[in-house]
């Protein structure tokens, strides 16, 4: 399935390796390869996770306190955010809209 990354989840996943790799150099790289498999999964999967709210699912991440926020829609799947799991879930509320 085509898989369409909102502009602010691109953001946030580029904070995150940004932080990661300052807190050990390549760290943040290998956070990025196991967003890109999460991903991967989402794309050949998308109905494997549990929904999250009516519309969204939810992937966790390996290796990291994350989850990939995203909807399926009929022209393909939506990222909505890339969130840290230790954030308040509210604060990615009104993507679901």
């Amino acid at each position: 399935m085509k898989l369409r990354i909102l502009s602010c989840a691109e953001q946030e996943f580029t904070e995150a390796v940004d932080y990661y790799n300052a807190q050990r150099p390549g760290l943040g790289f290998e956070f990025a390869a196991e967003i890109r498999v999460a991903l991967d999964r989402i794309a050949a999967f998308p109905e494997a996770w549990p929904p999250s709210s009516a519309r969204s699912r939810r992937c966790l991440v390996c290796r990291f306190p994350y989850g990939i926020l995203y909807e399926v829609r009929p022209d393909g799947i939506v990222v909505l955010a890339i969130m840290p799991l230790q954030r308040d879930p509210a604060r990615w509320q009104e993507r679901l809209s």
